[in-house]
């Protein structure tokens, strides 16, 4: 009698304590994520205030420059989970020259990522995008652009400290970039302190600037922080070594194409609305903007996930990371019932919150909806894919992501919402039933090969 009560105590505590060193480690990164993501809410309120075309134009360089970002950052992921492990294992020496290689690798990607950002004209052209919103557009990228190669350096530096457990200089930075971000915002969209105003145009440098402002900031922190110390980051002068660089991006490669596969449905979902006209592209931007905000909150659970799972598997402890696992998405799944639930309560006040026009009201409430809908599986299969980072099982990731969206969401987005094969076009609509079809999907997968990887790990 007294085992069976004293058990599920112990599992029960097990589990509350995990939840606690989970929280710990994901709010900073909540914050500072949520930070990040307010900064494009900001763009979009301000821009959207100049002009439905401002606003328009604001979301066409989302839908270009947020998957080519989220494709670098991906690339550079793998630094977490390689510092996690290395940190889990007590081997600190090893981190400073593996660091090193990965800010050769970021410096490449993000000049690499700036200058097809410069050269996105023709995508734009290719997908029949309204020739009116095409140049501000394109001016929007080129300032986001000039903060490309920074951001990068930046990410790999978050990467580094991320692993060590250190979560709360990204929160720091990313709050002060958000406060930089408003009046830059002010200055060069409404041409203040003569500058000229540049309208949505604006934002995309105000946001390029943000991001150098942010490199420093974190480079001043690992300099001088004594917990960086130990790993000895700026030690020494390490020229590119293609050995480590080849093994950061066999795992950081499929993060990247993985997570660029999540993120690029978007964009092209974005790209296709395009020829339905400013009002429903501004409503389809309202919706996903405000999407993506929610989605910080798993996100982060799924970073933090990372973390505990790699530094688990450091110190020799499989069980441990695939508690930590399962703990990590029944947290992501807790608050998307919390999300869902807000977003259908709240759906028209948050789309007024953007814009005063009640046409792209009307759209982006619509859409949201849908978003509801899909915070359940998209919070798992973001949990879980975190979870298969800290395993360093990214290449199953990769091609489940690519088929779960490309095979099936777009297609099944495309048949409702654009084409009469399966009747009346719906147009947006559509498009957002068919994310709902892939995120699920994803989920599905992602979870089933968490599971098989966990049990892999434990046999060895």
């Amino acid at each position: 009698m007294e085992l069976s009560v004293t058990q599920p105590q112990t599992r029960f505590s097990r589990a509350s304590t995990e939840l606690r060193a989970l929280l710990k480690l994901a709010a900073p990164i909540m914050i500072a994520q949520l930070s990040n993501t307010a900064m494009g809410f900001v763009d979009a309120v301000m821009a959207g205030r100049v002009s439905p075309r401002d606003l328009a134009a604001v979301a066409l360089g989302n839908s270009i420059w947020i998957p080519v970002f989220l494709l670098m950052t991906g690339i550079l992921l793998a630094t977490t989970a390689k510092v996690a492990e290395r940190f889990g294992a007590g081997k600190p020496d090893e981190i400073g020259p593996l660091v090193r290689q990965a800010l050769w690798l970021a410096l490449v990607v993000g000049i690499c990522g700036a200058l097809l950002l410069i050269n996105a004209r023709p995508v734009l052209q290719l997908m029949g995008v309204d020739p009116d919103l095409v140049d501000p557009a394109m001016g929007y990228l080129h300032g986001i652009a000039f903060g490309f190669p920074a951001v990068a350096l930046y990410y790999v530096l978050r990467c580094f400290s991320d692993g060590l457990g250190r979560t709360r200089p990204s929160m720091v930075l990313g709050i002060c970039g958000l406060l930089l971000n408003i009046p830059l915002n002010y200055i060069l969209i409404y041409g203040h302190l003569g500058m000229p105003a540049l309208g949505g145009v604006g934002c995309g440098w105000a946001s390029g600037a943000v991001m150098w402002f942010m490199l420093l900031g974190m480079l001043s922190w690992v300099t001088r922080a004594p917990a960086y110390k130990p790993s000895r980051l700026f030690g020494q002068f390490d020229k590119p070594q293609w050995s480590m660089i080849k093994r950061l991006l066999s795992i950081g490669g499929p993060i990247g194409i993985a997570v660029f596969a999540e993120s690029s449905i978007f964009a092209v979902i974005a790209l296709l609305i395009g020829g339905l006209g400013a009002t429903v592209v501004a409503g389809h931007q309202i919706a996903l903007n405000f999407s993506a905000l929610i989605f910080m909150i798993p996100y982060a659970l799924a970073m933090a996930v990372t973390v505990r799972v790699g530094q688990a598997l450091g110190r020799g402890e499989p069980r441990a990371a695939r508690f930590a696992a399962g703990i990590g998405i029944g947290a992501a799944l807790a608050y998307a019932c919390l999300s869902a639930s807000l977003m259908l309560l709240f759906r028209e006040p948050i789309a007024k919150m953007y814009s005063p026009d009640p046409q792209v009201i009307a759209v982006a409430a619509m859409l949201i909806v849908y978003s509801a809908l899909f915070q359940f599986s998209d919070a798992i299969q973001v949990a879980a894919a975190g979870a298969l980072r800290g395993y360093q099982d990214t290449r199953a990731t990769m091609v489940i992501t690519l088929f779960a969206y490309w095979g099936i969401g777009l297609p099944v987005g495309y048949a409702l919402g654009l084409s009469d094969w399966l009747g009346e076009p719906s147009g947006p609509k559509g498009l957002w039933q068919g994310l709902v079809v892939g995120l699920t999907c994803a989920a599905v997968l992602l979870s089933l090969r968490l599971a098989r990887s966990a049990r892999a790990r434990i046999r060895r």
